[in-house]
């Protein structure tokens, strides 16, 4: 496991941490660009410290510093993970399993972090899962307030009656209170099998095959396919990778980091 960094003083007034890491070796570390690149761009007043416009020669502490470049935060710490799972259906959402269950868990086994999922697909819901080490970033991403949307995929009886997605759209009611979707598509229908995208910020326990048995098309088989910015793509089932600076930049802005 990587270590930390040695925590170097306090900023002064000026902002400057006596003892930091230059940041232009910082943000090459980030992968925000080579150290000639970092320069030009603290020259030309694109990166922040703190709240701050940095200059040329300002040292930061890679453990507590707050860096964005263009307006967009740039993770400095490598000792926190971000990785993008495509969970396969038949695994529990779980980093152990005492009943002996395939779970998130056996396939991160070999990795040093412990790390921890992002809130949870059920074991026959398949796609994208979250998986970090950063406590703060996992309880912000989780937490309903920061109305990040999560998108979905479900194969279900068809044909689609066209006021389904407005229906979902104007809310219905399930036992444990109203839900509505942010979004409802039809991406293709023939015959008796229809797909279907819907995408919502909440995150109650099985809500979109609720969702859609209420609405009379009882889900067989459902795949997450985006959280916010982050999308699965052609992500192969049961592969990992980490998130981009993109991806995660656009992250910390949805949930106020």
């Amino acid at each position: 496991m990587d270590s930390e960094p040695t925590r170097p003083a306090a900023p002064g007034p000026d902002g400057h941490i006596p003892g930091g890491v230059r940041l232009q070796k910082v943000l090459a570390s980030a992968g925000v660009g080579s150290r000639r690149r970092s320069e030009q761009l603290i020259g030309e007043g694109r990166v922040t410290v703190d709240g701050r416009t940095a200059e040329l020669g300002t040292r930061v502490d890679p453990l507590s510093s707050v860096v964005h470049v263009d307006g967009k935060r740039i993770n400095l710490r490598a000792d926190l993970v971000y990785l993008a799972m495509n969970k396969p259906r038949g695994v529990v959402t779980a980093m152990t399993d005492p009943q002996g269950r395939p779970c998130v868990g056996d396939f991160v086994s070999d990795r040093p972090e412990r790390l921890f999922h992002v809130g949870r697909l059920d074991a026959e819901t398949e796609g994208l899962l979250i998986l970090t080490n950063d406590g703060d970033f996992a309880q912000r991403l989780a937490h309903p307030s920061h109305g990040v949307v999560k998108t979905y995929i479900a194969e279900v009886p068809g044909p689609i009656d066209p006021k389904v997605g407005r229906r979902l759209s104007d809310g219905i009611d399930l036992d444990d209170g109203p839900a509505r979707v942010d979004g409802f598509r039809v991406i293709d229908s023939s015959g008796d099998r229809a797909l279907v995208e819907l995408s919502l910020h909440e995150g109650r326990k099985h809500i979109v095959r609720r969702m859609l048995d209420v609405v009379g098309h009882p889900v067989n088989r459902l795949v997450r396919v985006a959280v916010g910015p982050v999308r699965l793509g052609d992500q192969r089932p049961g592969t990992l990778r980490k998130l981009t600076g993109q991806e995660l930049s656009e992250l910390y802005r949805e949930i106020g980091l």
